[in-house]
């Protein structure tokens, strides 16, 4: 009776739910010591002035209340322009970002040859993201003499015929609205860094596309379907769940990677006014969590999850 008993309360469904726990577990103990601890000591940095003693080390705070926040909404000379600099950026880049990454990985799932040469030059520029070898880049650039790297970077755009005048006024000619033709002006000249974020995303996609049966491509044949059909009405619901996720990782990555952060780290470690490095970043994160759950709830309600 009790071997009954456990196999009834036992069922599949709470079996995946423990082994979904224990998978997350090192991300759970990771979130709970190393950010937790860091966000709540955060918050109270925050509300005060943190004065560092330089000889016996260690610092005192002083209780200022919401001084910080007024600070930097009011008062500091650039930190709400790039905030919404930050933001419509967003608005630009992951849009574009998750279509060139779908677009990649449809034509990189393809069958030919030197498919695995081009998908590793495509992750290549995630490679180079790094720290290191960023570093590296800038120590050889700037230990180089003339040549491409004392041009500066509009110049070049010049040099090779970049206008982005030219484009405008080529889209509009076509009865484009103004909004749309600077939106696809803003995506050209964004079209480095949009290339630049795409490998981790190409990659789950990729994982996305060939975990799609091939029976389902095979019963759209039969039925005649073309392959506009076929790309609406089985590859993105199958792939809808990545979508999510990539949008979120590409929000994050964007975020993480914008001049507020920038600005804070240089508040903090530049200026020591580790208080007003706090309230920037609590501040920023709190718009980039209002945005996830935003963009999340609109994204959720258009998966279809496939058992």
């Amino acid at each position: 009776m009790k071997t009954t008993a456990t196999k009834k309360w036992m069922t599949l469904q709470r079996r995946e739910t423990v082994w979904g726990f224990l998978f997350i577990s090192p991300w759970l103990v990771g979130i709970t010591v190393f950010f937790l601890f860091n966000l709540f000591e955060a918050i109270i940095f925050s509300f005060n002035t943190i004065i560092v003693d330089p000889v016996a080390g260690g610092f005192t705070m002083d209780f200022v209340g919401l001084s910080n926040f007024r600070f930097i909404l009011l008062e500091h000379g650039s930190y709400n322009q790039q905030l919404v600099e930050s933001l419509t950026g967003m608005l630009v880049n992951v849009p574009l970002i998750i279509f060139f990454s779908l677009l990649m990985a449809v034509l990189l799932n393809r069958k030919f040859m030197g498919r695995g040469l081009v998908r590793a030059i495509f992750f290549l520029p995630v490679i180079m993201a790094t720290t290191a070898i960023q570093s590296t880049l800038e120590l050889t650039m700037g230990m180089m003499m003339g040549g491409v790297s004392s041009v500066p970077t509009e110049v070049m755009q010049a040099q090779m015929g970049f206008n982005a005048n030219s484009i405008a006024m080529l889209v509009t000619s076509f009865g484009v609205p103004i909004q749309v033709a600077q939106y696809i002006i803003a995506a050209v000249s964004a079209l480095h860094e949009i290339i630049r974020a795409s490998g981790v995303q190409i990659l789950i996609f990729l994982a996305a596309l060939q975990a799609i049966p091939p029976s389902m491509y095979e019963v759209c044949q039969i039925e005649g379907a073309t392959s506009y059909e076929t790309f609406w009405k089985v590859t993105i619901p199958m792939v809808s769940p990545l979508i999510l996720t990539n949008v979120v990782y590409t929000i994050v990555d964007t975020f993480a990677q914008s001049q507020v952060v920038q600005t804070a780290h240089n508040q903090a470690f530049v200026m020591q006014q580790f208080g007003v490095s706090a309230a920037m970043s609590l501040v920023s994160s709190l718009l980039a969590c209002v945005l996830l759950l935003f963009v999340g709830w609109i994204i959720s309600k258009r998966v279809f999850y496939y058992n």
